[in-house]
């Protein structure tokens, strides 16, 4: 089971799309074409193929926010397996509410579910191995919460949710901050007793440099073959975390799973997955 978000950190979203949606004028082709918007009906929110579900909060409000008579009655739960044809969630009420909320409703599930989808197959590729699969900071600007929501209901885990979770020292901190040792000694001094330090390493001479610091707790392992992960896995024998990244597809990833590593963060999974197909249908 997955712990859903409270709407409090959904609404804001759902209500921006609508209103996006709505521009100035509102649903001209829903006044236009219903004579009795009032009149209820009732419609089906069906899966048009397999998938994993996420999302059916942000569906549930785009509908509410539209016509707070409007009932939604959920028939699967996120994280869901699902197959072609299964029914998602009844809505019943108004007819002006439910044609405006559709398409809101359902780019943020056809999303969601799309991100959880493609988690849950590689969690399965990977399942005889250590390794977990998690996400990255690469999600799309002002969606972080809920696509890394998304990651979880298809069984992954969550990488740092921004830049004031943990220190994550890439490439760039390294040449800014004069070196590898230098970064991390400044970052150990500054972080608190909570904070977990990250280090992005290229290659085996970089990463016995960090582990030589004795202050990295986690080494992300950047676009490295499986031979090499797997001797950075060996060299790193247990005394910090290591993490697989750069590149990495689901024909790739039961190699890299089998090199060892604890973690293997994609950052395709919230920039540019597929969404799942997922459709509104009248049901009269």
């Amino acid at each position: 089971m997955i712990h859903p978000l409270p709407d409090i950190m959904l609404e804001p979203l759902v209500r921006a799309g609508l209103l996006e949606d709505l521009g100035r004028a509102g649903d001209l082709t829903t006044d236009a074409v219903i004579v009795d918007g009032d009149a209820p009906v009732s419609a089906v929110l069906a899966a048009r193929q397999d998938g994993v579900i996420a999302g059916l909060d942000m569906a549930r409000l785009s509908f509410a926010l539209m016509d707070p008579r409007i009932v939604f009655e959920p028939h699967v739960r996120d994280g869901q397996a699902v197959t072609r044809g299964a029914r998602l969630a009844t809505v019943r009420g108004p007819a002006r509410g439910i044609l405006s909320g559709e398409r809101v409703g359902l780019n943020f599930l056809s999303h969601l579910s799309g991100i959880a989808t493609a988690t849950a197959r590689l969690v399965e590729l990977v399942r005889p191995y250590r390794a977990s699969i998690t996400c990255t900071r690469k999600t799309m600007p002002g969606l972080r919460a809920i696509q890394k929501y998304a990651v979880r209901a298809g069984g992954g885990s969550n990488h740092r949710f921004g830049l004031d979770d943990a220190i994550l020292i890439k490439d760039n901190h390294i040449a800014f901050a004069g070196g590898i040792t230098p970064a991390v000694q400044r970052a150990r001094q500054a972080a608190g007793h909570l904070v977990r330090i990250e280090l992005e390493v290229d290659t085996l001479a970089q990463l016995r440099e960090g582990l030589e610091t004795g202050d990295v707790d986690v080494f992300l392992l950047d676009n490295m073959p499986p031979d090499v992960l797997r001797e950075a896995v060996r060299i790193v024998d247990g005394r910090a975390v290591t993490e697989a990244s750069g590149g990495i597809t689901p024909q790739t990833v039961t190699a890299v799973a089998q090199a060892g590593v604890d973690l293997i963060s994609l950052g395709w999974l919230t920039h540019t997955v597929r969404v799942m197909d997922i459709g509104l249908d009248y049901q009269p």
